[in-house]
């Protein structure tokens, strides 16, 4: 009981020191095991133009980021920062995908989505998703995500969440890993994961 009790501690904790105006957040630990009730279904658009629902996160570990194109800096740094992560990662990396989703669905579109994640500096295959602002906001529900539009015209920004949620095999959700860490340890937590879970 006590185990479960500091865990959704940290989790809470992880999750809002994870809030940013894309400006780097602080670095926190993870919240592995943690029972609380992260991610569900959704109805989204990936970014060649197809429908997906929540099973596009099945069958392989994911790491799941909620961003925007026009983020000039916590989002791309998260982007970089997991392609390295998969290149250090070797045969393990077969394992492990990656799924950006926008909170910024008014301007990032589709082809938006491919011409950003195309990016050699991000990691090979990564999953875009989009959709109307209803779905939007509903996958950022499921993912306690905050996020929420500041300035006005054409060069607003959205602040938003800037933690990784990675999710097991299965769908579930498996622990946060907050902003700020390097390769090395975003490597190292996923690993620890995936021995875990066998």
């Amino acid at each position: 009981m006590i185990r479960k009790g500091i865990t959704s501690l940290a989790l809470a904790t992880a999750l809002t020191l994870g809030l940013a105006a894309c400006k780097p957040g602080p670095a926190g630990g993870s919240s592995h095991g943690a029972s609380a009730s992260i991610g569900g279904p959704f109805k989204l658009i990936d970014q060649n133009g197809r429908p997906v629902d929540q099973t596009v996160i099945k069958g392989k570990w994911t790491a799941v980021f909620f961003g925007y194109t026009y983020c000039p800096d916590v989002c791309p740094t998260t982007l970089q920062t997991l392609g390295t992560t998969i290149d250090q990662m070797g045969g393990r990396a077969k394992a492990l995908q990656v799924v950006f989703i926008t909170v910024d669905p008014a301007r990032d579109t589709p082809a938006q989505l491919k011409d950003y994640l195309s990016s050699s500096a991000f990691p090979r295959g990564v999953i875009g998703l989009t959709g109307s602002p209803e779905q939007v906001a509903s996958v950022a529900s499921a993912y306690k995500v905050y996020f929420e539009k500041s300035g006005t015209g054409a060069n607003y920004s959205v602040n938003h969440s800037s933690a990784i949620y990675l999710m097991n095999p299965k769908g579930e959700f498996d622990s946060v890993i907050a902003f700020g860490l390097t390769p090395d340890q975003t490597r190292e937590q996923i690993v620890k994961a995936m021995r875990a879970a066998g």
